[in-house]
């Protein structure tokens, strides 16, 4: 009889694109996203959580085809007792999600509805460095209302959010624009009803941040040389329909009142496009009349992000401080959050255009941004460890404990092997714990607890003289009633 085969061990590793986070990571994520609710809650912004997997169909933007079912998401098939049934997927972010939950309960939703929603989406996607296939979102949108007043308070509402994080005024510009005056702009071109040629100048506006003006007057017209010498095709405009292009790219001037007015300039005479700065020119005095000036928000008709997409109003929160890349040279920190209008979502449901906005924040980057700021410390402190000199006198130590925890101070008695002391202070060490709580027999026996300040007991090892050190210890002596007070105390004193 042939032997068995044994089963090779699995490998410990993730997949390809995904990580796994730890607990100072969730938690400077978790105490972030609790902020961030907090303003959402006060803005009137209702909590949503919606089903991870959706069907492919209603998730609708990456359909499965016969070559790749999964392309763009991780899809499956169900099935069913006549081996078909429904494609699903994972959410690939949480607007398709809120579209159906829109069309499947507006019976019983307030209009207009405000919702907020903070959860991880998967993207079925070529991972890269910092590119990842799970990835948090943290999204605010408000659904049934045509009114630019809800496109002003999103972009009120963000600004409000950076600054409860951690961003001070002065380094974040909320910036403004609209598809509106592009299509006008379009018009203004005379490509008319060309779909070809609105999407091929659609995707060269969208490089204006990497080329600049002279690139998409180029690529617009008779095409460019790129970074590594490689030609470029042009789309093939004359000079005189590429400059709306230009003149929209470049209109921002010193005040708004300015840059409606350039803006006026370069969509003529066309209709959609006076639409779209009215309404640029309603959502500005309605942030002035609430207090938001240019400082935190300003119409910029550069960006252009997103406009393949959204139907009216657009949205940028922009870092505006310096940092230092990978290879040392001085950046801004750029874009953490982005939205816009979108009237053709629910549509799709229900066959009826029903208008809405939101913002997606990037919560990844935001995190980065306040680490980058000192909002967020590098290292989070751990808990009090109380450690274990007698392993019978458990029950002693878990009332310590216990004392710690109802006073509201993070605490843990060791659970390894008490044996060796100094493995129980490496382990202090390695959760970075900012006191150990020390009870021997001896102590035990004469009412008192040893207290080691583990945080200034690192600071006087690293610089300070034997006669500096001696002048200040870092362990102290304490009556035991006395232990959560001096616990307390010494937390208190190195915050």
């Amino acid at each position: 009889m042939a032997k068995p085969k044994k089963q090779p061990r699995p490998k410990a590793v993730t997949p390809k694109g995904f990580r796994d986070y730890f607990g100072e990571e969730v938690t400077q994520r978790t105490e972030m996203l609790r902020m961030i609710a907090g303003v959402y809650h006060r803005y009137g912004f209702d909590a949503l959580e919606s089903s991870a997997v959706e069907t492919v169909e209603a998730l609708g933007k990456f359909l499965p085809d016969v070559d790749r079912p999964n392309e763009g998401v991780f899809a499956w098939q169900e099935v069913d007792e006549n081996d078909k049934g429904d494609w699903m997927a994972l959410r690939y972010d949480l607007t398709a999600p809120l579209a159906r939950v829109y069309a499947q309960h507006r019976n019983d939703l307030p209009t207009p509805y405000r919702r907020y929603a903070m959860g991880p989406v998967w993207r079925n996607e070529k991972p890269g460095p910092g590119r990842y296939r799970q990835f948090y979102q943290c999204d605010a949108d408000t659904v049934g209302t045509a009114s630019m007043a809800a496109d002003a308070e999103i972009c009120a509402m963000l600004s409000d959010t950076l600054e409860t994080v951690g961003i001070p005024r002065g380094d974040y510009l909320v910036r403004v624009n609209n598809r509106k005056v592009l299509n006008g702009v379009l018009e203004a071109m005379g490509l008319g009803e060309d779909a070809v040629a609105r999407d091929n100048v659609l995707r060269t506006i969208d490089k204006f941040d990497k080329v600049g003006e002279a690139g998409v007057r180029d690529l617009l017209t008779k095409g460019r040389l790129d970074a590594s010498g490689a030609f470029i095709d042009g789309v093939g405009l004359s000079d005189d329909q590429a400059e709306p292009v230009i003149a929209f790219l470049t209109s921002k001037a010193a005040d708004t009142a300015g840059t409606l007015t350039n803006l006026r300039a370069a969509v003529g005479d066309s209709k959609i496009g006076a639409d779209g700065i009215a309404e640029l020119e309603q959502i500005g005095a309605l942030l002035d009349a609430g207090g938001y000036g240019a400082d935190r928000i300003e119409i910029d008709p550069s960006v252009v992000r997103g406009l393949g997409y959204y139907t009216g109003p657009v949205y940028e929160a922009e870092l505006t401080f310096e940092i230092f890349d990978e290879k040392g040279r001085k950046r801004q920190f750029g874009s953490v959050s982005g939205g816009g209008r979108y009237d053709d979502l629910v549509k799709r449901f229900t066959g009826q255009e029903v208008p809405a906005t939101g913002i997606s924040i990037g919560v990844d980057r935001l995190l980065a941004a306040l680490r980058e700021k000192g909002r967020i410390a590098e290292r989070a402190t751990g808990p009090v460890v109380v450690t274990v000199m007698d392993r019978d006198r458990m029950a002693d130590y878990q009332a310590m404990v216990a004392e710690l925890r109802n006073a509201g101070i993070r605490a843990e008695v060791y659970l390894g092997n008490p044996k060796n002391f100094g493995n129980q202070l490496k382990y202090a060490d390695k959760r970075n714990s900012p006191i150990a709580v020390i009870e021997g027999g001896d102590e035990k026996a004469n009412g008192i607890v040893q207290i080691k300040d583990l945080i200034l007991g690192a600071k006087i090892a690293e610089s300070a003289t034997l006669e500096e050190w001696k002048e200040r210890p870092s362990q102290f002596e304490v009556p035991r009633g006395d232990l959560v007070a001096k616990v307390r105390e010494i937390l208190d004193n190195q915050d």
